[in-house]
């Protein structure tokens, strides 16, 4: 019991009233898992799960942290570790490929000098292939938090999308 006290005392304040609220927007059920984590990775700004809020949320839910834990490895888009401020997703299906994506890649890896699951030096980017997340209209295009940005089909369109992220 005593490594689930002391994780429980990493715990900030801001991070409690962070689980609270989206424990709370689930109705209190356990069952939405899944559902929790992900809004909770969402708002963790290096997008993962903290281990002082996996505990806590596990005791919030009343259930054992391993389940938390079964449930964030199982899924490959949950993450325990932290990852980039800005992931730079780009769609791997073919229709993005034919209209350039492995292009966009090549040129993000460039200018970013990173290679595709790297985090950049300072924890800002990171660069993954992804499937399809439904932008084939103004392929190529990048998913970054959410917001897709499309036809970044020159260096010039890439590095207006990266200034805008900061």
């Amino acid at each position: 019991m005593k490594p689930f006290v002391q994780k429980l005392d990493e715990l900030t304040p801001e991070m409690v009233a962070l689980v609270d609220r989206i424990v709370e927007e689930h109705g209190n059920d356990a069952t939405q898992l899944v559902g929790i984590l992900l809004d909770l990775q969402d708002e963790v700004e290096r997008h993962y799960i903290p281990e002082p809020a996996a505990y806590y949320l596990a005791q919030r839910l009343e259930i054992r942290p391993t389940q938390i834990y079964d449930v964030i490895t199982f899924y490959s888009m949950l993450y325990d570790k932290p990852r980039a401020k800005y992931t730079l997703e780009v769609c791997n299906s073919a229709p993005c490929r034919v209209k350039d994506s492995d292009t966009l890649v090549e040129t993000l890896k460039r200018l970013l000098n990173l290679e595709v699951g790297e985090v950049t030096y300072d924890g800002r980017f990171c660069i993954e292939k992804v499937p399809c997340f439904g932008a084939c209209d103004v392929s190529p295009a990048v998913r970054v938090n959410g917001v897709v940005y499309g036809n970044l089909n020159s260096e010039e369109r890439v590095l207006d999308m990266l200034r805008q992220l900061d």
